[in-house]
């Protein structure tokens, strides 16, 4: 399983919150069977979503981040509960494109420099809150750091990395998020900004057996930080057979009685984790009387 750590500097004035996400990278790519960049990309998202579902306050919170770029892998969208818990999608798995210019897997891209960055979260009221910003630079730590300043109005810095074998297993993810609360002076901001600078690849952290507690400590060295909780985390899917039969239902009775006639089974597959379900014509017929 991953790990979570959130930690905070002495006087309140700043949070950080670090993952080491090697596993929940290399299930999404067990799951998605996915070439490497895109599982650098994969990875990235599940990552930030992780670290922003655990700051979800009610039980039943989630977060749905949404990456819909100009680029060849088309949308990216990732899951996860209020525990830290992610899953993720991905519209076209296999992506080749040669290393960039710093000899790097290029998930600017794959996934594009324009487009949108979409935020839902869904706790527990009427209507989710949806925040929704264009790309900024496509290799999505960026886009996460943009998404908190303009849609949140809270500075943050995010990083994120993934670095993949040449037989396409993961090595090493991981990420961080550091956010400045109200009151946090220039000198506290130019200090953070120096650490912050300082440090070495996220990915390549993780991949030296760096633990998320001292990636917070790094982060927040000088602000005397103390942890605030830790957890364990993992990729995990919340399909069942009775959500898909809502999905099924929702289409119609019309639909699901043409679905009935013209084939004895109907198969379906869960986009998150490629379970599949399968339902006899039967079953279709009843559901299609559930519908009306």
């Amino acid at each position: 399983m991953s790990k979570i750590v959130r930690a905070i500097s002495a006087n309140g004035g700043i949070v950080c919150t670090a993952i080491d996400s090697t596993s929940i990278a290399a299930k999404a790519e067990q799951v998605h069977k996915t070439s490497a960049v895109v599982t650098a990309a994969i990875g990235r998202l599940a990552t930030a979503a992780s670290m922003m579902g655990c700051a979800l306050k009610g039980e039943e919170d989630s977060i749905t981040i949404r990456l819909a770029g100009n680029g060849p892998v088309g949308s990216i969208i990732a899951v996860s509960d209020s525990q830290g818990n992610p899953r993720v999608y991905v519209q076209n798995p296999i992506v080749e494109l040669p290393l960039n210019q710093y000899g790097k897997l290029d998930v600017k891209g794959a996934v594009g420099t324009s487009g949108n960055l979409q935020v839902i979260k869904d706790i527990g009221l009427k209507e989710p809150y949806i925040g929704q910003i264009p790309i900024v630079s496509g290799e999505i730590a960026e886009d996460i750091t943009s998404y908190f300043a303009i849609s949140e109005q809270i500075p943050t810095v995010c990083g994120l990395g993934v670095l993949v074998n040449p037989d396409l297993t993961v090595k090493a993810a991981g990420g961080y998020l550091v956010q400045l609360l109200p009151g946090a002076t220039d000198e506290e901001i130019d200090h953070l900004e120096k650490n912050v600078n300082g440090l070495p690849a996220i990915s390549a952290l993780i991949a030296e057996g760096a633990t998320p507690e001292q990636v917070c400590f790094k982060v927040l060295e000088g602000f005397e930080p103390n942890i605030l909780d830790e957890s364990h985390v993992e990729y995990r899917c919340n399909c069942s057979k009775e959500r898909i039969e809502r999905a099924l239902i929702s289409l119609g009775g019309k639909e699901l009685g043409d679905m009935a006639t013209e084939q004895p089974t109907t198969e379906v597959a869960c986009h998150f984790c490629n379970k599949k379900y399968v339902f006899t014509s039967k079953d279709i017929q009843d559901l299609a009387l559930n519908s009306l």
